[in-house]
């Protein structure tokens, strides 16, 4: 993993290959396809979501199978690394892009916050090949080296911005900061759709772009392992931040283990 470390911090991105068992990406894949069908999705016809790309959103809150992803050790490992400990599930959605899809708009995944850049790290994003990312295909396209640009000009001609396309078996996962510029490329086949899962983390301090609250009913989340319940963000950032009473929610809903209030904390206790 130290060669994947240095590759987010040099490079912005990385990617671990084969990484997801083939059982879990058959698993996803025939979900994915279940839910297009049952929640009769079709593409948002806009210029970024794609005018030939269907999504899906806020999939934790539509399949126990779906819980395995925010959790995956590789790819939290990486992730955490980049934003720190008690990050948090910002979004979760499939994207499937089909042929005649042109390419998305370069942008950074960051670039809504308003805070001068470069900065600490507040998004970490992953994408999951569940089928194989080619070229031409619309592999996702990302420039090497830009989450270190300073204030960079999100109006420039995204045509005239050299990128590197991000080819991966499937079972891969392409894992880049949110600062790093991407865009998902052109599918120029007759008929192959290049079907991914969006995982998307945020720092703890920072708001989630989907509302894990609000969006995954409470009989859903008291199904969730106290570690996803956690990265839902129902636990408290460093003892404060989220807390009801001193307490985290995770705690008074479902009776996780107490989070250690800041106030209450002692650093000479240890010692």
């Amino acid at each position: 993993m130290t060669r994947h470390h240095a590759e987010l911090e040099g490079n912005g991105y990385t990617i671990l290959e084969r990484v997801i068992d083939d059982d879990l990406v058959e698993g996803l894949l025939a979900d994915v396809r279940r839910l297009e069908t049952s929640l009769e999705r079709t593409p948002a016809d806009n210029r970024f979501e794609g005018n030939r790309t269907t999504r899906t959103y806020n999939l934790l809150a539509h399949g126990e199978i779906w819980q395995q992803v925010p959790v995956q050790p590789q790819v939290l490992e990486l992730v955490e690394g980049v934003l720190g400990p008690q990050c948090l599930v910002s979004s979760l959605a499939s994207i499937s892009l089909a042929p005649g899809e042109t390419a998305q708009v370069i942008h950074a995944d960051d670039q809504i916050q308003p805070i001068a850049k470069p900065h600490v790290p507040t998004v970490c994003n992953a994408m999951w090949a569940l089928t194989d990312f080619t070229e031409a295909n619309g592999a996702t396209r990302v420039v090497p080296g830009s989450h270190r640009w300073q204030n960079p000009d999100y109006s420039a001609d995204p045509t005239t911005i050299e990128t590197a396309c991000a080819e991966m078996p499937r079972g891969s996962v392409l894992i880049w900061q949110g600062s790093t510029w991407h865009g998902g490329g052109a599918n120029t086949t007759a008929d192959e759709v290049r079907i991914g899962v969006s995982m998307n983390y945020c720092a703890g301090f920072i708001r989630q772009q989907e509302n894990q609250h609000l969006g995954i009913p409470p009989e859903v989340m008291a199904g969730f392992t106290p570690e996803l319940r956690a990265l839902c963000g129902l636990d408290t950032y460093r003892g404060l931040t989220g807390n009801i009473e001193k307490q985290s929610p995770a705690h008074l809903l479902y009776g996780d283990t107490p989070d250690m209030p800041l106030w209450d904390y002692d650093p000479l206790a240890d010692q």
